[in-house]
């Protein structure tokens, strides 16, 4: 999985938008709170459990089964920072799904700051990608997972047709 490494001095002393910026999520739905480091390959994200969030359980943990939605939303941010940077419009994509992701805890901790770290893997031409990603919380990685993408040219006729299936 990625190996832990202090991001570049560039990579720290760089401001991103803010995330609302970056992602369509909005409202409850958007769980990434900060891009703390970004490059061509690679992002970092912050994300922080909120005791009252909808997905809160009894403890006000988030379950791990919403770490595969954090990954998925660092990918978003990647994608969408290296569209800005290169003065394209952003498109939308969907998640087509996880391979081995594991949970190494049953939820991320009430009030927690989770770092959620993707690595592209692939990227192709046509939109499909993946990403290895790892969440962590006080260096500890807690989950972990390859996540597959794409990104369709056209998103309204893709969805379109998925209904006629």
């Amino acid at each position: 999985m990625i190996q832990s490494s202090p991001p570049s001095q560039n990579a720290e002393r760089e401001a991103f938008p803010p995330v609302e910026e970056i992602l369509p999520h909005r409202g409850t739905m958007r769980l990434i709170d900060a891009v703390l480091a970004c490059d061509d390959e690679s992002l970092t994200a912050q994300a922080h459990v909120q005791n009252d969030a909808w997905y809160a359980n009894a403890d006000g943990a988030m379950p791990a089964w919403i770490g595969i939605e954090l990954m998925a939303q660092a990918i978003a941010a990647h994608v969408g920072l290296l569209e800005m940077r290169a003065g394209n419009k952003m498109r939308p994509g969907v998640l087509l799904g996880s391979q081995r992701y594991q949970a190494h805890i049953p939820a991320f901790a009430r009030d927690a700051l989770l770092r959620i770290e993707v690595k592209e893997l692939l990227r192709g031409e046509e939109g499909h990608g993946a990403y290895e990603c790892i969440i962590r919380h006080d260096e500890l990685v807690i989950a972990e997972a390859v996540i597959k993408v794409f990104r369709p040219r056209d998103f309204q006729s893709f969805i379109e047709e998925g209904f006629r299936s």
